[in-house]
């Protein structure tokens, strides 16, 4: 791993752990999916002040960051678009990186510390797979050409309609060999689902043997979610990319400083439900 790679992934990770807190859902171009997300500019103040380890975001927002002087959380910039999280499926399934040329130009300007990118499964759907793979070759030469980690979120998704909530399905035997291509293609971070049964989580964390951070997916009842999140990390998680478990909770802020705990602090579910209520 080159220098420059090392001095970017520090700044993701504290001490090895992470939490990144996504907020770059309107490149889905799903209404729901923009519930909480209405002030953009408004949402990206309160999570500065609430210090995440990271803010995940597409180009178009990331100057909502970048332009904040001082400590502020590393920015994570997404490089695809596609139109998998739909609620319809559609006659023709695509994914493509916004800049195919020079994909990671925008991260780079803008001082990103890594970026990421889909790898969808879909059943019956071989083309969105491949343009998928196509995407990752051309962003891991850029990245190993400018030492910028690569992160990337392998998808199981449902046979059927996207649906509010991604879609995506929890079973560990197709999760673990889709984590294993992603790895295998060049992935620093590996950003994957929880699977059904949260003890089976370990065999994904050894299955991307680099840093792991669990998906977060719809909005879940927040004593639920920070139990959740506890019981992953025991398995070998080093964090979280939580989106809307964050930002469609009624105190954002506190989410974050609960997860937080979980996350650097070994706190339990409880633990943090009791931080996130005294806030």
């Amino acid at each position: 791993m080159l220098v420059t790679n090392k001095v970017r992934m520090q700044r993701l990770f504290q001490h090895g752990k992470c939490l990144d807190v996504a907020i770059d859902h309107g490149i889905a171009n799903e209404p729901d999916f923009l519930i909480g997300l209405e002030n953009i500019e408004g949402v990206m103040d309160n999570l500065i002040a609430a210090q995440p380890d990271a803010i995940q975001v597409n180009y178009g927002q990331a100057d909502l960051l970048q332009r904040v002087a001082g400590r502020k959380p590393a920015l994570v910039m997404r490089t695809d678009v596609g139109n998998a999280y739909n609620a319809a499926r559609h006659r023709e399934m695509w994914a493509v990186l916004h800049n195919p040329d020079e994909p990671i130009l925008a991260a780079l300007q803008m001082d990103a510390a890594a970026v990421v990118v889909n790898l969808y499964l879909i059943p019956d759907e071989p083309g969105i797979f491949r343009m998928c793979v196509e995407n990752i070759g051309r962003l891991r030469q850029a990245c190993d050409r400018y030492a910028m980690p690569l992160m990337i979120e392998p998808l199981v998704m449902a046979p059927a309609g996207q649906g509010v909530a991604y879609g995506s399905l929890g079973d560990v035997e197709k999760i673990v060999p889709l984590v294993r291509l992603a790895r295998e293609l060049g992935a620093d971070i590996i950003k994957a689902d929880p699977t059904e049964n949260v003890e089976d989580f370990h065999r994904v964390v050894e299955a991307a043997r680099c840093p792991t951070l669990v998906r977060g997916g719809g909005k879940g009842e927040l004593a639920g979610v920070l139990t959740k999140s506890a019981a992953l990390m025991a398995q070998g998680a080093s964090g979280m990319v939580y989106g809307r478990n964050v930002y469609q909770h009624d105190n954002p802020s506190r989410v974050v400083k609960a997860l937080m705990a979980i996350i650097h602090q070994g706190a339990s579910g409880p633990d943090a439900l009791e931080i996130y209520q005294q806030g």
